[in-house]
């Protein structure tokens, strides 16, 4: 089989990995492609994984979004035809779903939160498969025109596959220069490019002169953008860590004694390598974090007095999963009835 993968943020990476490792082992051709976007690239590179890029990130207008998004497409879409791909895979990218399905190149999408509207009304329509945690009710997918065979499920988080054979790097943390007497706390910025509008919200300005002002903490911040790394290092709080690149940000978690995150991918992984974890996210919950939420492994932090700054007792449990069975629900094996 000859499968390609389009991947458009860094969380992404992560979930290919073993994916297309599986694939080649199988005896797969497996072609990548990537978008300019946060840490993506650097990622890929990390990984060893080679991705031809094609297009960026559209910023924050819609008008922005719509114009990279058309010309994606047809950069995609030139790339890919005369390849003859066998299927098509992603992590919620409409660009691939959509370019492939002009192609007639059946592909497979997931995602695990299930209130993106716009993009999911796109890719999920112009995918063959849709796979989801079970913890998403199906009935929130059906507006997307989701329902089976297209739709298929998974038990647990995506996290508890990709990192089944992960071992965390000690070497990670000690390159940062963290004291690991401190409490080592691990910082996900919000989407938002801007972190600085206390009038819209507060809170998470309010925890960094928190945490970067107590002298029994130490704090790796995690920026996704430069402009954002640029504010936090203005700050010249003394108990914030900022690396200048990207890292192994799971070895980071493992060895903390809790995560801060206002995203979802850091938050999962925090979850399946037993660390404690605040969530700063201020949208709707989608249906896996309002199970976190329920089990009590995720903690919503509304305030940031509110932060239990403890050491972490070693005594985490892991859940593993094989990716194996990901992978061979999000292929799909059904061609397009034309082409």
């Amino acid at each position: 089989m000859r499968i390609w993968i389009d991947i458009t943020a860094p969380a992404h990476v992560l979930v290919f990995r073993p994916l297309i490792r599986l694939l080649r082992d199988r005896g797969a051709e497996v072609e990548v492609t990537a978008r300019e976007y946060a840490q993506t690239v650097e990622l890929l590179d990390l990984h060893g994984i080679d991705a031809e890029v094609i297009g960026r990130h559209g910023g924050r207008s819609a008008l922005g979004k719509l114009g990279t998004m058309a010309t994606r497409l047809t950069a995609l879409r030139r790339w890919a035809k005369g390849r003859r791909f066998d299927a098509a895979l992603a992590h919620g990218s409409h660009h691939l779903t959509l370019a492939a399905r002009s192609l007639g190149v059946p592909s497979g999408t997931t995602f695990d939160y299930e209130f993106a509207t716009l993009q999911h009304q796109l890719g999920c329509r112009a995918a063959k498969r849709v796979l989801v945690p079970e913890a998403i009710p199906p009935e929130r997918l059906r507006r997307y025109g989701v329902r089976p065979p297209k739709l298929a499920r998974y038990p647990g988080l995506k996290e508890e596959y990709y990192l089944a054979d992960f071992e965390p790097d000690p070497t990670v943390v000690d390159s940062l220069g963290v004291d690991r007497e401190r409490i080592v706390t691990v910082i996900r910025t919000p989407p938002d490019v801007a972190l600085y509008h206390r009038h819209e919200n507060p809170l998470f300005p309010n925890l960094l002169d928190r945490l970067g002002s107590d002298e029994g903490v130490h704090a790796v911040v995690l920026p996704r953008t430069d402009e954002q790394r640029d504010w936090i290092r203005a700050l010249a709080l003394p108990s914030l860590l900022l690396p200048d690149r990207a890292i192994d940000a799971q070895s980071l978690i493992a060895f903390s004694d809790l995560v801060v995150s206002a995203g979802g991918t850091m938050n999962r992984e925090a979850v399946a390598l037993g660390v404690p974890v605040y969530t700063t996210f201020r949208g709707r919950l989608g249906g896996v974090d309002e199970a976190l939420v329920r089990e009590g492994r995720l903690h919503p932090l509304e305030d940031a007095s509110a932060l239990e700054l403890v050491k972490r007792k070693d005594d985490r449990t892991r859940t593993r999963r094989d990716p194996t069975r990901f992978l061979d629900l999000l292929l799909p094996l059904q061609p397009y009835a034309s082409v």
